[in-house]
């Protein structure tokens, strides 16, 4: 009988490590159906809190809070886009004139997904429409065509958007996930009590989700 397991995925939807990190969860998770059940669940992180609304050119950004080099950058990107593509997903975006953008809005509105299920859609959908696609993750016609897309009622996240609702909830989280140490993503929590940190490949997954699924089970809350 396959382990059942709650997995807290903590990220944001604008940080191409968390989007190597889920696939390579995903693809885990694939090879080891015969010994884990898992349930994802997405919890909110901001990179850039303090971003403005227009945005900054992701170069310039990574230059000025990490000390990056265009060099270094550029080499990095491409890591980045060899790694993505090794775990089927295409990231033409890293590119020169690429921006990066305020994602608060981003995460009230998985916030409520979550609450109808459909918040692995509209995480899936998030990623793609910035990292694929180009698109704005901050502006609001575009996280209401996406929630469109993830099977989500449109006037109903046009309302939550434009309500605020939720920014409590998501900043609680925040805080929540911060005082308990995370401080980078992606990180991936396992029953509340097993971390794995980083963009990991499949194998790592595999080999920390057999070796947990073998220990005695706890009960979930």
């Amino acid at each position: 009988m396959a382990r059942r397991m709650k997995i807290d995925f903590v990220s944001d939807v604008v940080c191409p490590w968390c989007v190597i990190g889920l696939r390579g969860l995903e693809q885990a998770l694939e090879r080891t159906g015969d010994a884990v059940s898992a349930e994802i669940h997405f919890q909110p992180f901001e990179l850039n809190p303090n971003m403005a609304p227009e945005g900054e050119d992701v170069v310039a950004h990574i230059q000025r809070k990490y000390g990056s080099t265009p060099d270094q950058a550029a080499a990095n990107r491409e890591v980045i886009r060899e790694r993505a593509a090794s775990l089927g997903f295409t990231m033409p975006g890293l590119n020169q004139d690429r921006r990066i953008y305020n994602t608060f809005d981003a995460h009230r509105l998985l916030h409520w997904a979550e609450l109808e299920g459909k918040q692995s859609a509209l995480k899936h959908a998030l990623f793609r429409a910035y990292f694929t696609e180009g698109r704005d993750p901050s502006d609001h016609d575009v996280l209401i065509a996406l929630a469109a897309e993830a099977g989500l009622d449109s006037d109903a996240a046009r309302d939550v958007l434009e309500s605020g609702r939720y920014a409590q909830e998501v900043r609680d989280a925040e805080h929540l996930w911060q005082s308990r140490g995370i401080h980078a993503v992606p990180a991936v929590i396992i029953d509340g009590k097993y971390l794995i940190q980083g963009g990991q490949p499949p194998e790592a997954f595999e080999q920390a989700l057999r070796q947990i699924a073998a220990e005695p089970a706890e009960p979930h809350n």
